[in-house]
């Protein structure tokens, strides 16, 4: 048995909780909001953002970050990416030499384009940093409906610590240590989902999602390994497979804030109405600057941040990538 705290409790490391607890472990959730906290110790049940799963008796919730750190055997960072690096700062002055902490959000710094692995080990320096992150919407992780994801870290061994903490029959775990090109596959494919939405919303059919699967993966697979990331990863469960259920599935955060914008919405308008983060928008700016700085070309992402933060009109846009310059798909040469 382990002790696991989650620090988060928004709907993923809700969901996760129930996996950590049928496996066996003592686990803890903490969050800095006192109402979510007291909504669930009362009712066992986060009626916002996971409604219909319910949490056992024995799960501990706390406002006390450093309860939730201490004594612990593994902690698991799970608030939303944009509050990742204040979290962490927080969390560190609790945080003992060598703890391990799984990253489980997905998203690049805008400021400084750092994946939030990188973030946690400058601000918890005597950390050991792991990541979990795959095709694993929390709503059918929480209602344990069979589910693969991927756990990676620089150190075999914290990889396969987190994949046999983590697995059991309705979660499987592989590992990884790619974790660059993990997160990458993570945070872009969120960008990439907001563009299927969009054309969603617009009334497109299947072929036109398929045309932005297909594309979005080579666009983040040139830029991952650009970036030093492995092509292999991007063919994985953190690339083409975490980016198809998030492209086709209305748990998607990332395709119904797509969706309204494809609508006619602002991407305000989006936010308010999808009333959860929506990473992707966090991470198109990330993306698009990652892209420029290393020279890839990526036409999609480019694209939606003209209609995020320029009102750029997503009909408009659609014409504009189908009118690009004729140019091969694959070039093979003998």
């Amino acid at each position: 048995m382990a002790k696991v705290a989650i620090i988060g409790a928004g709907s993923w490391g809700t969901a996760l909780s129930v996996v950590l607890h049928n496996n066996g472990h003592e686990v803890t959730i903490w969050s800095v909001i006192e109402s979510e906290i007291k909504m669930l110790k009362e009712k066992h049940e986060h009626f916002d953002k996971l409604p219909g799963v319910k949490l056992p008796e024995d799960i501990i919730f706390t406002t006390d970050l450093k309860m939730a750190c201490d004594d612990k055997d593994m902690l698991v960072l799970a608030v939303p990416s944009p509050y990742t690096r204040s979290t962490a700062a927080n969390m560190s002055k609790y945080v003992k030499a060598n703890q391990l902490i799984v990253s489980v959000a997905k998203g690049v710094e805008e400021d400084t384009l750092m994946t939030l692995s990188q973030i946690i080990k400058q601000e918890i320096e005597q950390s050991r940093v792991a990541v979990l992150c795959g095709p694993s919407h929390a709503e059918e992780v929480g209602k344990e409906i069979p589910t693969t994801c991927v756990a990676g870290a620089d150190n075999k061994a914290d990889a396969e610590y987190v994949q046999n903490v983590f697995m059991n029959e309705n979660f499987r775990v592989y590992t990884s240590n790619d974790v660059l090109g993990m997160e990458l596959g993570a945070a872009l494919k969120n960008v990439v989902a907001l563009a299927a939405g969009m054309a969603d919303g617009l009334g497109y059919g299947d072929n036109t999602k398929a045309a932005l699967i297909t594309r979005g993966i080579a666009e983040i697979s040139r830029l991952g390994v650009a970036m030093g990331g492995k092509a292999a990863t991007f063919a994985g469960l953190t690339g083409i497979g975490d980016l198809i259920v998030t492209c086709a599935s209305m748990h998607s955060r990332n395709r119904r804030a797509g969706i309204l914008i494809g609508q006619g919405k602002t991407m305000k308008e989006a936010m308010d109405e999808v009333k959860m983060v929506v990473e992707g928008v966090y991470s198109a700016k990330a993306a698009k600057a990652l892209g420029e700085k290393y020279k890839v070309d990526l036409p999609i992402i480019e694209q939606v941040n003209l209609i995020l933060f320029e009102d750029k009109p997503a009909a408009e846009a659609v014409k504009d990538l189908m009118l690009r310059d004729k140019r091969d798909e694959i070039l093979i040469t003998a």
